[in-house]
């Protein structure tokens, strides 16, 4: 798809409302409760180092760093010069947050994601125009990026490597399709039926659970762990949802799996993240 940027008009939306945007995502996944094997207002069981102050903050620490990508996107075409920046803003944005979270990676893969998913609605103009600049941008190598060394490889990466799965840089090389097919049907069905916007939310990250390669779960858990989760999701959903009797049932027991695993389905919740984020902005449907 030929990405030209757009000519600056009433409807472009500013940096700081598509940054604003990601950050409100941010909150309102951390928020939502009950989330299987994911911090939220019940408590952090599987994530003991993180609550959700410490959310809030590593939230705000990204404001910045997400206005600076779609800053940057409107500067430069893209290819390797805007990878190359955005990765450095990135890059700087990871250190920000471990900086205001005293070195716990709490929004890590987020960043990645939103840093693409913000570049794109900086010079597009629909959810699929916004996904596929995303994808070109994460399918160009970044001239900055050094190979990591075996010791300096990221758990999503080292489960990457293990059980061959592509985890989050293969889903934004393909254009977000989890968001695009799964979460974004899933959460829009949910609200034309007038469910809540909680349901409406898990829906959609139960959607997103039911078929991800979850390298968060790989890594805890291995493959049994992920066919755990992707079982019981896909359960809730068979069974009409969170907003039913019977979905709220088994989503309560995939909580309890989870929890009593030590699972974290942190990939899911990156996800939903940007299916939450690309549902508030006022983009059109179709390329």
């Amino acid at each position: 798809m030929n990405h030209q940027p757009m000519t600056v008009t009433g409807w472009l939306l500013s940096a700081d409302r598509i940054a604003a945007g990601a950050v409100a995502a941010l909150h309102s996944e951390a928020q939502l409760t009950p989330k299987p094997g994911l911090v939220d207002r019940r408590g952090n069981r599987c994530h003991p180092d993180m609550s959700l102050s410490l959310l809030a903050i590593s939230a705000e620490s990204l404001r910045d760093p997400l206005r600076q990508c779609v800053q940057a996107a409107r500067a430069i075409p893209l290819g390797p010069q805007l990878r190359a920046r955005i990765g450095i803003i990135g890059r700087r944005g990871e250190q920000r947050m471990l900086a205001a979270t005293g070195n716990v990676n709490t929004h890590r893969g987020a960043l990645w994601t939103l840093g693409l998913l913000a570049a794109g609605a900086a010079v597009t103009e629909s959810v699929e125009s916004v996904a596929s600049f995303a994808a070109d941008l994460a399918r160009t190598p970044d001239p900055g990026l050094l190979a990591p060394t075996d010791h300096a490889l990221s758990h999503g990466q080292q489960a990457r490597l293990r059980f061959g799965v592509s985890g989050a840089v293969g889903e934004a090389a393909a254009g977000f399709p989890h968001v695009l097919s799964c979460g974004l049907p899933a959460l829009r069905a949910a609200r034309e039926r007038e469910e809540s916007a909680d349901h409406a939310a898990l829906n959609g990250l139960m959607a997103i659970m039911a078929s991800l390669d979850d390298t968060c779960v790989l890594h805890r858990g291995g493959p049994a762990a992920l066919r755990l989760v992707q079982r019981g999701a896909a359960e809730v959903v068979r069974n009409g949802g969170c907003a039913t009797v019977d979905g709220r049932n088994r989503l309560q027991r995939l909580c309890r799996d989870a929890a009593r695993g030590g699972l974290s389905c942190g990939g899911a919740a990156d996800l939903l993240t940007a299916t939450l984020f690309l549902d508030s902005l006022p983009l059109r449907e179709g390329c």
